[in-house]
């Protein structure tokens, strides 16, 4: 009995000085991700040299230098709203006057949108992950341009969705190859990611280049997923979304205030739903399910957004656009 009691308390002193030491594993999720920009950014040990001026070329973010600010309107909007009842929970996927409001800010003859057709996110980055967590699966792969902003890779390998890359063709103003495209699709293939216009690229596709993209995905009956948070931001010709040229591709255009009223760091952005026949009825289901997963993205720009999109003036979009 002394020897048995004595056994007993030798492993309970080891389990205690493993139990000690141990170092806990990393989850398979987190230690799977990666954003290499972020990676390199955040982490980045700079010491500038204080004979000469600084450039951050690093990141899309228009308020580094304190020279590209939102309009007095913007302010104003998100200023008032502090004094409304803004400070609590609202529905998950967006306050329906911000919904609304966006809604009518992107409807169109072709395509007209209501609240019911908006998902209100934490940025476009969370409007992406929302996409393509909602659509892609550990056995169905999404297609995604080469080159590409490295997030969509952060977000699938985060997921573990697979991905295809097709690429873009920089002497032809970065289109799509096409027939690469169309010899990657197959029976696992979940969705067309596209990007217009182009981070990192700095192009814009023409229209008759964004319809034979639709006729592709049209033949295959594959969605398009449509990264447009710089919509509008074009210096020539024309800036139009997938979904308001579409007639029979569904479309989940991911756009956000970020780049146009160049306020990234407010972390609000949006998915519009562009779906004529109906056939992304399950993925609206997941779109809010998803949303739900933080509980809705920050209420108090959501209250400012009708605002922000019914009053920014229209020389500030030219002048930034001059200025850029």
């Amino acid at each position: 009995e002394f020897q048995t009691f004595q056994h007993y308390f030798t492993r309970l002193n080891l389990r205690m000085r493993l139990q000690e030491d141990a170092v806990i594993a990393c989850s398979p999720c987190a230690d799977g991700t990666l954003n290499p920009i972020r990676k390199l950014v955040d982490q980045l040990p700079i010491k500038p040299n204080p004979e000469k001026s600084f450039l951050k070329l690093s990141i899309g973010d228009p308020s580094v230098f304190g020279n590209f600010d939102p309009p007095t309107e913007v302010r104003s909007a998100v200023r008032d709203a502090l004094a409304t009842s803004c400070h609590g929970y609202e529905p998950a996927h967006g306050m329906v006057a911000a919904r609304d409001a966006i809604a009518k800010y992107y409807t169109t003859p072709s395509s007209p949108l209501t609240a019911e057709d908006v998902y209100i996110t934490s940025g476009c980055s969370d409007a992406l992950r929302i996409a393509m967590d909602c659509i892609g699966t550990p056995k169905k792969h999404i297609l995604l341009p080469k080159p590409g902003f490295s997030l969509y890779q952060t977000i699938a390998g985060n997921r573990g969705i697979p991905v295809k890359f097709y690429n873009l063709l920089p002497e032809q103003n970065w289109e799509i190859d096409l027939a690469e495209l169309e010899s990657l699709i197959d029976d696992n293939t979940a969705a067309i990611l596209v990007t217009n216009p182009s981070n990192p690229c700095g192009s814009a596709f023409s229209v008759t280049h964004q319809l034979e993209i639709l006729s592709v995905a049209e033949r295959y009956s594959l969605p398009i997923i449509a990264d447009e948070i710089y919509q509008g931001m074009v210096f020539e010709g024309e800036s139009h979304s997938f979904g308001e040229l579409s007639k029979n591709v569904p479309v989940l255009s991911a756009g956000g205030l970020a780049k146009r009223w160049l306020v990234p760091g407010w972390r609000v952005g949006w998915l519009t739903v562009h779906d004529r026949k109906d056939r992304l009825k399950e993925v609206r289901a997941g779109l809010t399910k998803l949303c739900q997963v933080i509980i809705g993205a920050n209420t108090l720009i959501q209250a400012a957004i009708p605002r922000i999109l019914a009053e920014t003036p229209p020389e500030f979009y030219t002048t930034t656009l001059s200025r850029l």
